[in-house]
């Protein structure tokens, strides 16, 4: 009996007792590798898009609610992580999220088609949403006040590796093994991590008294999401005005407007919204939703960009955004400093600026385009980032008083994680459309009058003639291979209105980042 109360009262100071000032290194790696992981299976899974676009017959349309469904469902399980902290303790909610996350990857793993592998990204992003809050709980308080920024800092490097190494993976294990090995990668480290929580992880503070959750609140943010993101996924296809799209707009609004209003109603909500009384946090929460549109956006297009213009290989396409993402960690300290020397609305506006320019120079690209020519307008564009991340979280929270940074942080969290998931789920009907009318105007332009297309035809009929193709089949042939020409080029100008539209969307921003005031210390 006395080793039953043991095992469930181990707190954190119980086990550094237990295993010295190593526990604290201990701890970390445990919280840092079921949240990297988790994080390392989200970028992974863009480098497949094309191959799975391939296996299920699929469009982008289709194929990239793989990327917003594990986004939408990671911003709200999110909300679950202080709650699940305190009603059940770490170790019992890292194990649950990590043995989650591996069912959900199975799933992924031998989905048999599109709708049973959105499924379970759903179920992964359930569990990669619930593992980030609840390993940097532990870590923080795994060490003392005047260590934690190491800590936290440790924590975020480790946070950042994760989406650098996971295209390479991913590409990697496609070219060498197949699409559905992506999932299977990550399996043996989630249950590494989980035999390491069973050690380290402190369980439940028996003294603390289990608070309330408001599932009503949960239930419908949920929903709204789900409804407002399915409409706008589906526009393209079922028309904008029909009566689906407009029921699900509707539906989801008014879910939206109900959750508001159940927050205010509510004696434990889960999003404070008297966080949005202060203007300064509005301005950095309206910047945090654009990053997360254009960082996750922009993180989705590369890759699938390389892929399906450039016939890239999937390691190649991995690679692309690698060097990016090593001067993005190497410079991400620095930039945190800058935040306490300059002006936050002039760092946030040279971040916007330069993630702005880096797109303008990615909308230039075509299929001719050097691969290290694109590395180095990922890398500008990535920059943009290291200097916007610190500049918007300290000016949203040094808008706040003490007693709501608590609730500031949580909430600027999730906006930045919402503004992701929409960000991928419009920019991919965005360019659908875009690519469509590029084809109809291409197409349009096909007349007896254009003399490249009648001398492309000719060039293809003489070849294909010098390839004893039948006679009867010439021309079919040739024409047929012009229409391919033109859904290729369709193709690529869709993709460079989608940098463009993401370099448009962040110069806009400059006008609220140029009414962020000069934080004040707190």
């Amino acid at each position: 009996m006395e080793v039953e109360i043991s095992l469930a009262t181990e707190s954190v100071d119980t086990l550094f007792k237990r295993y010295g000032p190593a526990y604290r290194w201990l701890v970390t790696m445990t919280g840092m590798m079921g949240a990297m992981v988790m994080i390392l299976a989200s970028t992974m899974a863009n480098v497949a898009v094309p191959s799975i676009m391939g296996t299920f017959g699929v469009g982008q349309d289709q194929a990239q609610w793989m990327a917003s469904s594990f986004l939408a469902t990671m911003t709200a399980s999110q909300l679950l992580g202080a709650w699940s902290i305190a009603a059940v303790g770490p170790r019992v909610a890292y194990i649950a999220a990590v043995c989650v996350f591996i069912i959900g990857s199975l799933i992924c793993a031998g989905a048999p088609n599109i709708d049973i592998l959105i499924f379970g990204r759903v179920v992964q992003g359930f569990a990669a949403g619930l593992v980030q809050p609840v390993a940097m709980v532990v870590i923080f308080r795994a060490y003392p006040a005047d260590q934690r920024g190491l800590a936290m800092s440790l924590y975020a490097m480790g946070i950042m590796i994760a989406p650098i190494m996971g295209p390479v993976v991913g590409g990697v294990t496609i070219d060498w093994l197949s699409w559905r090995h992506v999932f299977f990668i990550p399996i043996p480290v989630a249950g590494v991590a989980m035999l390491m929580a069973v050690l380290f992880m402190p369980t439940r503070d028996p003294t603390v008294k289990r608070p309330p959750f408001d599932w009503t609140g949960y239930i419908l943010v949920c929903l709204a999401i789900v409804c407002l993101m399915t409409a706008v996924a589906n526009g393209q296809r079922d028309g904008w005005v029909s009566n689906k799209i407009v029921g699900l707009l509707l539906t989801g609004f008014s879910l939206a407007a109900a959750f508001v209003i159940s927050q205010f109603r509510s004696s434990s909500p889960i999003l404070n919204f008297a966080v949005f009384r202060h203007p300064q946090f509005v301005i950095a929460a309206t910047l945090g939703f654009v990053f997360g549109a254009g960082n996750f956006g922009s993180t989705y297009i590369i890759p699938v960009f390389v892929q399906t213009v450039q016939d890239f290989t999937p390691t190649a396409a991995g690679m692309v955004t690698v060097p990016a993402g090593i001067v993005v960690m190497c410079l991400y300290p620095v930039m945190g400093r800058l935040v306490d020397t300059f002006p936050v609305r002039y760092l946030a506006m040279t971040g916007l600026s330069l993630f702005a320019f880096g797109m303008m120079l990615l909308h230039t690209t075509d299929v001719n385009t050097a691969f290290w020519t694109l590395a180095f307008f990922a890398i500008i564009g990535r920059l943009g980032f290291s200097i916007m991340v610190p500049a918007i979280n300290v000016s949203a929270l040094n808008a706040l008083p003490p007693e709501q940074l608590d609730q500031g942080a949580g909430t600027i969290n999730f906006v930045r994680l919402l503004g992701g998931a929409f960000g991928v789920n419009s920019l991919v009907v965005f360019m659908e459309q875009r690519t469509e009318f590029h084809s109809i105007a291409l197409t349009a332009t096909q007349t007896s009058n254009n003399s490249a297309s009648r001398e492309l035809l000719d060039q293809v009929t003489e070849l294909m003639q010098q390839g004893g193709v039948a006679e009867a089949f010439l021309q079919s042939g040739a024409l047929h291979y012009l229409g391919q020409v033109i859904e290729a080029q369709a193709n690529t100008l869709g993709f460079k209105d989608g940098f463009l539209i993401l370099a448009v969307i962040f110069v806009l921003a400059l006008v609220p980042a140029w009414r962020m005031g000069r934080p004040s210390r707190r």
